[in-house]
């Protein structure tokens, strides 16, 4: 595959072998590493994102790249309690997923955890994006810990990478624009769910739309095994 460029969102191939465009990083600048979790990165996964296994490769050199610039990396992860109306039987969208403890809500193996994982989700509600928690009856959000701790760090910039690209990767840089952070979301580095067709594109336009700095194109990946 070819390196990243900064042009459009055209599909490209799911070849992640030679991927040499990390992004360029300093101390302000955080990377966040969104749900890289077995139900959603792993084929026998309860909501397995196509292809998500093969982002591993483009994290792992994001993560050489911010720390060998010094910047800080965090981490979030779904933590779903049994029963929530996030989920389809309790009248949400969503199959069983993430539940906490077990083993769909672990992190992927071979994903280097050099940070703070923040944990969403875990009171039931639609946790989306890494900032905040969304109650899905009453629709009220709280905070995560993420923005104390991006506060806490100084960051000015963030990189989003994960999956999956039209949710919670899209709600996370979304978030982080509203916060005032400047915001690059690498396509080479996330994978979509489309729900319905058009819904990865549509969640790059969202982005850029509002100011987040969307590179490289979105990667289809190639048929199931």
């Amino acid at each position: 595959m070819s390196a990243p460029t900064a042009g459009g969102a055209g599909p490209a191939d799911d070849d992640q072998t030679s991927y040499d465009g990390s992004t360029c990083y300093d101390a302000l600048t955080a990377l966040v590493v969104v749900d890289l979790q077995h139900d959603f990165g792993d084929p026998g996964g309860a909501l397995y994102v196509r292809g998500g296994e093969d982002v591993l490769g483009v994290v792992d050199a994001e993560i050489s790249a911010a720390q060998a610039a010094g910047a800080p990396v965090f981490y979030t992860q779904d933590w779903h309690p049994e029963r929530t109306p996030h989920f389809a039987r309790d009248g949400g969208i969503w199959p069983v997923h993430c539940v906490r403890d077990t083993p769909g809500a672990a992190l992927l193996p071979g994903l280097r955890v050099v940070g703070g994982v923040v944990r969403k989700g875990v009171d039931g509600g639609d946790g989306y994006s890494g900032f905040s928690v969304r109650e899905p009856v009453s629709g009220a959000t709280t905070e995560t810990v993420l923005g104390a701790l991006l506060d806490a760090a100084q960051v000015e910039r963030v990189v989003v990478v994960g999956l999956a690209g039209d949710w919670c990767v899209k709600e996370t840089a979304l978030d982080a624009v509203r916060r005032g952070l400047r915001t690059t979301v690498p396509l080479a580095a996330t994978r979509f769910v489309e729900l319905a067709p058009g819904d990865g594109l549509a969640a790059v336009e969202a982005m850029r739309a509002a100011g987040v700095e969307v590179t490289g194109e979105i990667v289809t990946p190639g048929p199931p095994a």
